[in-house]
């Protein structure tokens, strides 16, 4: 958790920074949000490939791609990572079945 962690405060610096010269997050900030959400969705898209047809190290690097985007979206909306394993930790023991019918009452 410490890497997730240090990356957070990473992004979060960047962000504030602004420099887009100097900072890929700095320019996807500036960008807007449906660009950051866009490239989030290209990463998924790209980490599903890599399960279904990619080898082991193809996952890893495309799964490390889709945390580091979601890292930024969730900088970019205030949204803690802790808020995130706080909710994880919440349902942690409730059957993903339970879970998900407790979302759509």
């Amino acid at each position: 958790m410490d890497t997730l962690t240090r990356l957070e405060q990473t992004i979060a610096d960047r962000l504030r920074s602004g420099d887009a010269s100097s900072s890929y997050v700095a320019q996807l900030h500036s960008r807007g949000l449906p660009v950051i959400t866009r490239k989030l969705g290209e990463e998924a898209v790209e980490t599903i490939v890599a399960a279904l047809s990619g080898t082991r190290e193809d996952l890893t690097g495309e799964a490390a791609d889709m945390l580091f985007h979601l890292l930024i979206l969730l900088g970019e909306k205030g949204v803690p990572l802790a808020d995130v394993l706080a909710e994880l930790d919440r349902r942690e023991g409730t059957s993903g079945i339970d879970e998900k019918a407790s979302r759509s009452s």
